[in-house]
């Protein structure tokens, strides 16, 4: 039996997305809230982890009802098969963060080699300072030959040669400890995840809580490894963000001018896109179709590249993206990979709108594939705006309809910005945190979840926690809801408590601060251990927390994996798919404080969820000898 139905107000908080539902209605064209109500219920074996297709005896069902549990044909117990599932789902999130990884470093081995003209080094000084960092001889060298050996230290990282992956140089020394006691220091990224779906075979890992600790290192590989690796690579070749100016919602595109989305993940396409659309022969193309000009857009972390480095309007985030293309505006959507609904390719095809892939690793049947490489990314970029502008003529003006006004934000808050801000070093910002005028500071990442009010718990929670005097941290889709909402902007710190309004007033920053695509919430990591280092102390010492109140990927699931194992309590506003088993549930919202320093919390109400993370922030105040 189905769902029932709910109204558009129950959907989203938004009146752009309201808008655009209600045309979805009209001209019969389904969404991704029409497809979530034709699956629900949901099998309730597969939302509590208790199916099992890892081998050709099966598939098994336990049943978590009544008296002795039945075992899976070859004997495994659903505490095996639960941990068996979230082990190989956050293998998945964790190889997707870290391929991108992956693809960034082959885009700076690529500039390295000479390879390429169609990328360079933009940020010199950040790439001499990390080789540095990690034991890269600089002084007296060429850049570039520093960069190839910076190369060979991050390729390491993806393999099983080294104990350790190279950024364990910034994890302070007794959160290093931690992982030593219980044998979870991240290796190499691609031998952690191989060995999780080896241990997750049949006839292997058949212990639960040992599943569990090796899916901590898993994710440990992804954020210490892959996701930071991406994360500071694309500094170096594309820009290290500064705070910037842009706008955000539906409003952002343009009714007289050739509109391209773009979206995934990987700037290394976005980028060239940009180049071309302002190329001045392609302008005068699009005004030669009748156009005014051509307006490029962003969606989700791709949108996050390029609104925190170059100021790119954001038209929306991962629910908005199929309402995008229903304005009937958009003449091409341009997708690197992940978060990518198949639907797109559909909806466009209701429309005028094209959709391209780039990706050999993302082609969507209907989609025309014309695949990005190191040697062509300004031949393609330049081929696919023209075909864009091509498609102007194609577009009903009829059926255009563009919600609502653009929304300021500023954005762009990378830890060298921040640090920078204060005057180049940490210590401001330890000081706040020792007068309680910023308590403590939680990071809100990721995505959104069609079974909650798009938008409602990500705005909801930001705004309780900065009354509390809680510095916020955004990355990824939750950037989206918090400009739309206007916490992106210095005025919203007129919703913050006292002490964090006086901060915010003094530096003239917002009290959520934007840190960029979901890979960057390595910068948190990063920013975490700096604090800790200055303080002598763990992570898990720390009056900080993370959040993802809407996910629903296996990449939310490695973050918050990664977040937990690294000392950070993390709240969830869904919970994976676990609950089927007592033992992996416990560690979970248990035991895992007691093994790592923090555990995850569940909590669907945004409201009480801010009261969790301030409880936790008033015990780490407490621990560190920190008044209220």
């Amino acid at each position: 039996m189905a769902q029932k139905k709910r109204t558009i107000e129950e959907k989203s908080m938004w009146d752009d997305a309201r808008q655009m539902l209600r045309k979805a209605e009209r001209e019969n064209i389904e969404t991704v809230w029409d497809r979530l109500e034709y699956q629900t219920p949901h099998c309730t074996f597969c939302e509590l982890g208790l199916t099992c297709k890892n081998c050709i005896m099966g598939p098994c069902r336990i049943s978590p009802k009544g008296g002795k549990r039945p075992l899976g044909v070859c004997g495994a117990d659903g505490d095996v098969i639960v941990a068996r599932n979230f082990g190989r789902f956050v293998a998945g999130g964790a190889a997707a963060h870290s391929d991108h990884g992956r693809d960034c470093l082959e885009a700076l081995h690529a500039v390295a080699e000479g390879e390429t003209e169609d990328y360079e080094i933009k940020d010199e000084a950040k790439l001499l300072r990390i080789a540095a960092e990690l034991g890269v001889t600089v002084e007296g060298r060429t850049v570039l030959d520093v960069a190839k050996d910076l190369v060979t230290v991050f390729f390491d990282d993806f393999s099983s040669r080294k104990e350790g992956i190279a950024f364990l140089c910034r994890v302070p020394e007794k959160r290093k400890e931690v992982w030593e006691n219980l044998g979870i220091i991240p290796r190499g990224v691609d031998r952690e995840v191989v060995e999780m779906m080896h241990r997750t075979h049949m006839g292997c890992d058949n212990d639960a809580p040992n599943t569990m600790l090796h899916c901590a290192r898993t994710c440990l590989a992804d954020g210490w490894g892959g996701s930071m690796i991406a994360t500071e690579i694309s500094d170096i070749l594309f820009g290290t963000p500064m705070p910037m100016k842009s706008k955000v919602n539906l409003g952002v595109l343009k009714d007289d001018q050739v509109n391209i989305l773009v979206h995934g993940h990987n700037p290394i396409v976005s980028e060239k896109i940009l180049e071309a659309v302002n190329d001045p022969e392609m302008v005068a193309l699009a005004k030669e179709k009748g156009a005014a000009g051509i307006n490029l857009v962003g969606l989700c972390c791709t949108g996050n590249e390029l609104m925190m480095r170059k100021g790119i309007p954001m038209a929306g985030n991962h629910l908005m993206t199929e309402l995008a293309i229903i304005t009937g505006a958009v003449e091409m959507i341009i997708v690197d990979y992940q978060c990518i609904m198949p639907s797109l390719v559909t909806i466009g095809k209701c429309y005028h709108t094209k959709m391209i892939t780039t990706a050999d690793k993302a082609k969507f049947t209907g989609a025309e594939h014309i695949r990005f490489a190191m040697d062509n990314g300004r031949e393609q970029a330049w081929k696919v705006v023209k075909m864009a502008i091509e498609r102007y003529d194609l577009r009903d003006q009829r059926r255009v309809d563009i919600p609502g006004e653009p929304v300021d934000l500023i954005s762009g808050f990378s830890n060298e910005a921040i640090i920078g801000a204060l005057g180049g070093t940490p210590t401001p910002l330890i000081d706040a945190i020792k007068a309680g005028k910023i308590r403590g500071v939680v990071g809100i990442v990721g995505c959104n979840n069609p079974k909650m009010q798009h938008d409602h718990c990500n705005v909801t929670l930001a705004r309780e926690l900065i009354k509390k005097d809680i510095l916020v941290l955004a990355t990824g889709c939750v950037t989206t809801a918090l400009g739309k909402a206007e916490l992106l902007l210095p005025e919203s710190k007129e919703q913050a408590g006292d002490g964090l309004k006086e901060i915010c007033g003094a530096l003239g920053i917002p009290p959520v601060l934007h840190m960029g695509s979901c890979v960057d919430n390595a910068r948190i990591l990063e920013l975490c251990a700096l604090l800790a280092n200055e303080l002598g102390v763990d992570i898990a010492d720390l009056p900080v927390g993370a959040s993802s109140p809407e996910w629903y990927s296996e990449k939310a699931a490695a973050i918050g994996t990664y977040a937990v194992a690294s000392g950070i309590y993390t709240h969830l506003g869904l919970p994976p798919n676990i609950l089927g088993s007592e033992v992996v549930t416990d560690l979970a919202l248990k035991e895992f404080d007691d093994l790592l320093g923090a555990c995850f919390v569940v909590e669907p109400d945004p409201v009480k969820a801010a009261e969790l993370l301030d409880e936790r922030i008033k015990l780490r105040r407490r621990g560190l000898g920190l008044s209220e």
